[in-house]
């Protein structure tokens, strides 16, 4: 059976009138029709070509732009508007601000249906540029081209990059010269170890033949100062391993950390992968308010540590502890949150299903020496159960910071039959969490709501939610 194509139309000027989901931007068409756009900022006036069409719906692109929107900015990065991790740099920081506080709120209404008290600003990030503590690059032996290369006659000569994916093409990476998410050294890092790869004829990968030595490159930045660089390569090469390796420890001999992994697989997850520590400790640390915590390569960190710690620490002040109740905090993950309330509260437990973080938190635990909280590996819909409670005692507060899907409905109900006084509900994305605290409404009121900007020039935002017992 052929599938039919979707004929592309066009419409001319359009005014983009809101921000949408995901980084895109919404405009009407002529017939009322929604149409989503992935490069326009609200106010530009422009003519779209669409390339999907839906029952009630269009996607496209701007093509030509007649009117520029005054909240436009000049982007900062080479690369923006072919990368994709930045979707929102061409809008100036207030106008972002203002577009996540709206997409949070209008979730909690529209599919939370909830009353909400008077909602407090979004809090943004001090930092909106070089704030990340952790990213990873892809090496390739067949970079993206844009489209003047592909039409230049010119012989293109040198064809590997070390950068990021292409939004939606897992096998095309575009070569980054310079990145503006993370501090130095990172791109110092990355350009020489291209260059050296380059000057040493070290293969890159090819994801689609599967051949190639050089995988990926993580690098790891912390408030200590710590790095960390972690390489994947395809296959073990002792001679070509040690070289890179060993030149990049002697440049930049501020890294702590320096490990890599031989993935053989067709992915490049590492958590069922043997990370090996090459030069220095197979860990870094990061700090907050006198709290250390030892971070390794497979750990989940907040990726910014400066917002982290005021995502903390409201969290902290929404769960107003007076120093003699038992918190359960809920998707702990390395248990940052426990350890951060622990000296307010008389005793928490911490949940999570990630056993390499639960043994991470009772390390971090006891080097911090903390001695009022315990963690458990499970996963949460099956471990958080009336045994759990009789076990461990009724929780007169609970936190909870699940992953973007929100809580399994048996987790938001065993939350319910617990009844504890408090909820906090941290958030990383409102339209799931809007969904839990419906069915939490007849029993639970919202009586605090504070968005988070910890993704600067993304669509991103945090939101955390205090619910009181009715």
């Amino acid at each position: 059976m052929s599938r039919k194509k979707t004929k592309k139309q066009i419409f001319t000027n359009v005014e983009v009138l809101d921000a949408a989901a995901k980084g895109k931007t919404v405009a009407k068409a002529p017939d009322g029709k929604v149409i989503f756009i992935s490069n326009a900022v609200p106010g530009d006036i422009v003519d779209v070509q669409t390339f999907k069409k839906r029952k009630s719906f269009f996607e496209g692109k701007a093509t030509v732009f007649h009117k520029l929107s005054d909240k436009r900015t000049p982007p900062e990065c080479e690369h923006f508007g072919t990368c994709g991790g930045c979707k929102w740099q061409d809008m100036g920081y207030e106008h972002q601000l203002n577009y996540k506080q709206n997409e949070v709120t209008n979730n909690l209404i529209r599919i939370g249906h909830i009353e909400l008290p008077e909602i407090t600003p979004i809090l943004g990030s001090a930092k909106q540029y070089f704030y990340r503590n952790k990213m990873e690059f892809s090496f390739s032996d067949s970079r993206w081209l844009t489209l003047e290369e592909i039409q230049s006659d010119e012989d293109l000569g040198d064809r590997n990059a070390l950068g990021f994916h292409i939004p939606g093409m897992w096998d095309k990476i575009l070569d980054i010269r310079k990145c503006h998410l993370q501090a130095d050294p990172s791109n110092a890092i990355r350009n020489s170890v291209k260059q050296f790869a380059l000057d040493n004829e070290l293969e890159f990968f090819n994801p689609r033949n599967q051949t190639g030595l050089l995988r990926t490159m993580m690098i790891r930045t912390a408030s200590t100062g710590d790095i960390m660089v972690l390489f994947q390569l395809f296959k073990e090469d002792k001679e070509k391993r040690e070289l890179i390796l060993d030149y990049i420890g002697e440049t930049f001999p501020e890294i702590t950390s320096l490990q890599y992994v031989i993935n053989g697989k067709a992915n490049d997850t590492i958590y069922d992968q043997e990370v090996i520590c090459y030069k220095g400790q197979d860990h870094i640390f990061e700090e907050m308010e006198g709290l250390k915590f030892k971070i390794n390569a497979k750990s989940f960190y907040q990726t910014n540590s400066d917002q982290a710690y005021e995502l903390y620490k409201l969290t902290r002040e929404f769960a107003d502890l007076q120093g003699d109740e038992l918190v359960y905090d809920l998707y702990t993950g390395t248990g940052t949150i426990a350890q951060f309330i622990a000296k307010h509260a008389k005793k928490v437990i911490g949940v999570e299903a990630v056993p390499d973080a639960i043994t991470a938190a009772k390390e971090n635990a006891q080097f911090n020496g903390i001695t009022n909280v315990e963690f458990y590996v499970g996963d949460m819909k099956n471990v958080f159960n009336a045994n759990f409670i009789n076990s461990h005692g009724q929780p007169d507060v609970i936190i909870t910071d699940p992953p973007r899907d929100g809580m399994h409905k048996d987790v938001v109900q065993q939350i319910l039959n617990i009844a504890p006084k408090k909820v906090v509900y941290v958030s990383c994305n409102s339209a799931t969490q809007a969904r839990d605290l419906e069915l939490m409404d007849a029993q639970y009121k919202v009586t605090k709501v504070q968005a988070v900007d910890m993704f600067p020039q993304t669509h991103h935002v945090e939101n955390i939610v205090l619910l009181e017992k009715r």
